[in-house]
C-alpha cells in the first residue's frame, strides 16, 4: 500500500502529500498500513501499489488550487496556467474523463504601451497569438524585420522543445551510464541545449530588435525566478515555459475550467477511481525510520501513525530533509548540502475581484462591454523594454520591491463564467520583484504588504484608468507569504531555483537526481527533482517508475 505527504503543486500535475493540517473530506477511514507513503498516487496506485494521499491544507492541490477567498469569486490562489502537463499524463489519467476542462487562449499575449500614440489615437500595443499572419502584422508595427523573422524563431523554439523533450519524461542518467548506447539520444539532447547556458537578452538579441517584442518574449526567461533577462541561464528558464503543449498545440497556455484546482481535482477522481485514498487536513510531523535505517511511514501531527513500505514525498527537499526527516538517519554531509540549495523568489502573487471589466487605454472596452481578445490574454505590464525589467531586477535585488515592477495580468473569467457574479472578474497579478525579506532583513508587515499593493495598482491603474475603483477584494502573496500558506520553501514556485547548478544531474544535489533518497525507501517527487517545476507531473511520474521498480526488489 502506499502513501502519499504533500506539500505544494505549484505549475505541477501530480498527487502528493503535504505539511499541515486534520480531517479528511473521503469516506474512507485512514488505515494504519498501506505499501507506500507517496506523491505521485495515480501512477503507483495504477501500477498495484495501494496508496494514500496525505493533504495538509484543507483544499487538495498543494498550490494548484481553487480558493473562494472572497465571496462569490473563485480564484486560482496560487498557480494560474496551464501548459506543461505532460501529454501522456493528460491521456494515461483520463483526466479529461474526470472532469478536466480547459479553455484555450488566442491571443495568448497583450503588451499595452503607455508613450502617447498618434494624437487621438490609443497608445501602441503587441498582441501576439495562432495566427501567424495577424501576429506577423502587430510584430510589423514596431519592425518589419523582427516580423519577417519571427516564424524562424518560432522553429527555433520547437526545435530546442523537441530536443528536451526526451530527458523530462525520463529520470536523470547516472554519470557511469553516460557511455552506454542506449543514452545517445539524451547526450545529442544535452547537447543541442547548449545555446540556453546564455542570457535570455542573448538569445533574444540574435533574433530581434524591437524592444516591446524583446521584453514581452524576455518576461519568459525570468517569470518566476530570480533572475534578470541578461543572466547567464535565463535563456533556459525561457525554453521551460514554451515547452509544454495543450490541446496537442504546442507552446500553448490555458485556463483550467473553475481554476488551477480543476487539475488537481480531476487526478485525485482518477487515482479514487483507481482505488486510492486521499485524505486532506493530514499533517505529517516525520517520516518514520525503522531499526534497519529505512522509512517504514509517517507520523502525523495528532501522532497518528501510517505505516508503509515506501513513502514519496511531493515536498521541497529542504522540508523532506530538514524538517520531516530524522537528522540522524541523514549523513551530516548530506544534510550541509541541503542547506545550499537555492530556494530565492521573486515572486508576489495579488489576487484581486473586480467588479467591472478592466478598461486599457490601447484597447479601450467595446460600448456593449464584453470582453475583447486581449482581455483573454497574459498581459504584460511595464514591458516597454528590456531595460524596464532589469532595473526592476536591481531594486529586488537591493531588499527593495520593484517600484516600476513587472506584471503579468491575467483575467480568466473573460472565457470561464464559473469564477465570478455576472458583470464581474477575478485578476490574477504575478508580480516580480520582490524580496523574501526586506531591506535590513526585515520582515513583511501588513503595511508592506498594502504598500507594495497600492504600487502594483497604481501601475496597473496608469494602463486601465479605473482599475482601483473597481476593486471589491484582494489576497496579497508576498515570497513568505506562499511559503507560509503552500510550504513552498522561501516563495519559491518550482521548489528550488531553475539555475543551471540546480537542474537534471543537479536536481536538486547529485546524490538524490534520482529520487531516491540516502533513507531506504524514502524518495523524491516534487518540482525539486528534475525536470522541475510547472503543472507538470513529470517529477512525479518519473519517480514513480523508479519505486515501482525498486519495489518489486523489497
Amino acid at each position: 500500500m502506499a502513501a502519499a505527504v504533500r506539500a505544494g503543486l505549484w505549475h505541477r500535475g501530480v498527487i502528493s502529500v503535504t505539511r499541515r493540517g486534520s480531517h479528511s473530506h473521503s469516506n474512507t477511514a485512514l488505515k494504519p498500513q498501506y505499501d507506500a507513503i507517496i506523491i505521485g498516487a495515480a501512477y503507483l496506485q495504477k501500477g498495484g501499489l495501494k496508496t494514500t494521499v496525505l493533504e495538509c491544507r484543507h483544499v487538495l492541490g498543494g498550490a494548484a488550487v481553487s480558493e473562494e477567498i472572497i465571496p462569490g469569486f473563485l480564484f486560482s490562489r496560487a498557480s494560474y496556467l496551464l501548459s506543461l502537463l505532460r501529454p501522456h499524463i493528460y491521456q494515461d489519467l483520463e483526466l479529461k474523463k474526470h472532469g478536466l476542462k480547459v479553455y484555450m487562449r488566442d491571443p495568448y499575449s497583450f503588451t499595452p504601451m503607455l508613450e502617447d500614440g498618434v494624437r487621438g489615437r490609443p497608445p501602441p500595443s503587441l498582441t501576439l497569438g495562432a495566427d501567424l499572419a495577424k501576429t506577423q502584422k502587430e510584430i510589423g508595427k514596431f519592425s518589419e524585420k523582427d516580423a519577417k523573422v519571427y516564424p524562424e524563431f518560432l522553429s527555433y523554439l520547437e526545435r530546442l522543445a523537441c530536443a528536451i523533450h526526451p530527458l523530462l519524461d525520463a529520470p536523470p542518467v547516472d554519470i557511469p551510464g553516460l557511455t552506454q548506447g542506449s543514452l545517445r539520444k539524451k547526450i545529442s539532447a544535452l547537447r543541442s541545449l547548449k545555446p540556453l547556458v546564455k542570457s535570455g537578452n542573448d538569445v533574444l538579441n540574435r533574433w530581434f530588435e524591437s524592444e516591446p517584442l524583446r521584453a514581452t518574449l524576455a518576461t519568459d526567461s525570468v517569470i518566476g525566478a530570480n533572475t534578470s533577462p541578461n543572466n547567464p541561464g535565463s535563456g533556459y528558464v525561457l525554453l521551460h515555459h514554451v515547452m509544454g503543449e495543450l490541446e496537442k498545440e504546442k507552446g500553448a497556455w490555458g485556463y483550467v475550467e473553475g481554476g488551477m484546482g480543476g487539475v488537481s481535482q480531476s487526478i485525485a477522481r482518477s487515482a479514487r477511481s483507481l482505488g486510492a485514498d486521499i485524505f486532506t487536513n493530514r499533517d505529517v510531523e516525520q517520516v518514520l525510520i525503522g531499526q534497519d535505517g529505512s522509512a517504514k511511514g509517517v507520523v502525523l501531527t495528532d501522532e497518528t501513525e501510517v505505516h508503509s513500505k515506501v513513502v514519496l514525498s511531493n515536498a521541497t527537499p529542504y522540508i523532506t530533509f530538514k524538517q520531516l526527516t530524522p537528522q540522524d538517519a541523514l549523513p551530516e554531509a548530506f544534510i550541509t548540502a541541503v542547506d545550499q540549495i537555492d530556494y530565492t523568489s521573486p515572486v508576489t502573487k495579488i489576487n484581486v475581484a473586480v467588479d467591472k471589466l478592466p478598461n486599457f487605454l490601447a484597447a479601450p472596452n467595446s460600448a456593449d462591454g464584453k470582453p475583447g481578445p486581449h482581455h483573454q490574454c497574459s498581459i504584460h505590464l511595464n514591458c516597454e523594454s528590456v531595460e524596464v525589467l532589469e532595473e526592476a531586477y536591481r531594486e529586488g535585488q537591493q531588499g527593495r520591491p520593484s517600484s516600476r515592477p513587472m506584471i503579468e495580468m491575467t483575467i480568466p473569467s473573460v472565457l470561464d463564467p464559473t469564477l465570478a457574479p455576472p458583470g464581474c472578474h477575478v485578476v490574477s497579478l504575478f508580480i516580480q520583484f520582490t524580496p523574501y525579506l526586506l531591506e535590513g532583513r526585515r520582515v513583511w508587515t501588513d503595511e508592506d504588504r498594502e504598500r507594495f499593493a497600492d504600487t502594483a495598482f497604481d501601475w496597473v491603474e496608469r494602463y486601465a484608468p479605473g482599475f482601483k475603483k473597481s476593486i471589491v477584494g484582494k489576497d496579497v502573496l508576498t515570497p513568505a507569504d506562499l511559503e507560509r500558506v503552500f510550504s513552498l520553501t522561501g516563495g519559491n514556485i518550482f521548489h528550488g531555483s531553475m539555475s543551471l547548478d540546480q537542474l537534471y544531474l543537479a536536481r536538486p544535489l547529485p546524490s538524490v537526481a534520482d529520487y531516491r533518497s540516502p533513507v531506504k525507501g524514502l524518495y523524491l517527487c516534487g518540482s525539486g527533482s528534475h525536470p522541475g517545476g510547472g503543472v507538470m507531473g513529470a517529477a512525479g511520474w518519473n519517480s514513480a517508475l523508479k519505486v515501482l521498480a525498486d519495489f518489486k526488489r523489497l
